[in-house]
């Protein structure tokens, strides 16, 4: 369901990336349930923002459980700032559980989006799947599960949104709602029906 006045859909994230008052960047991230927060990027002497980079190449290859669609399932990293909406009573715990459960798919999208930052930064983007697979080979040793093509692309996205990015001082980007990093279940909880005593 859309409203009036917005430019994404209520299940959506929106994501505005902007220049900070230190001359960094923040993203203002506004998430489906109302919760608005900001994440600081420390990256004053890159050309394109890392957390940028973090976006592109995450939702290009559908990355569900890497930094941004964690956000969107409820995750919370340490440097984030509360800015607006009411977050769930169990936000917190909600968050830890989160993000330890993804805690190798947020390093995974930490290193692919720094072979895909470097190579937009560096305007070497014919470098990006050997550079990926390298890094891949170094991190995991099994087959690289991407294909060239989805790297490639990811690197394009990026490049485009930098273009826009150094065009405006500001991009906005709208997250895909099916990719949400799945909610592990606590431990010591069953799923379905309690039995009677």
């Amino acid at each position: 369901m859309t409203c009036g006045g917005c430019l994404w859909q209520h299940d959506e994230m929106l994501v505005l990336f902007a220049h900070s008052g230190t001359g960094s960047t923040v993203a203002t991230v506004h998430r489906g349930d109302g919760v608005v927060l900001q994440l600081p990027g420390y990256d004053r002497k890159h050309r394109v923002p890392h957390d940028l980079a973090h976006f592109a190449t995450e939702r290009t290859l559908g990355l569900s459980d890497g930094v941004f669609g964690s956000i969107a399932a409820g995750g919370v990293f340490s440097n984030m700032k509360l800015i607006s909406g009411k977050p769930r009573h169990d936000a917190a715990q909600r968050s830890r559980l989160l993000l330890e459960a993804h805690k190798r798919a947020l390093t995974t999208a930490e290193l692919l989006a720094g072979v895909v930052h470097q190579v937009v930064e560096d305007g070497d983007a014919d470098r990006v799947t050997a550079l990926a697979r390298d890094a891949w080979i170094s991190f995991d040793g099994g087959d690289f599960p991407w294909s060239d093509e989805q790297v490639t692309r990811a690197a394009a996205e990026l490049g485009e949104l930098a273009v826009e990015w150094e065009a405006h001082g500001a991009v906005r980007a709208v997250w895909p709602d099916d990719l949400v990093a799945p909610m592990p279940v606590p431990h010591g909880v069953k799923r379905g029906r309690r039995g009677r005593t």
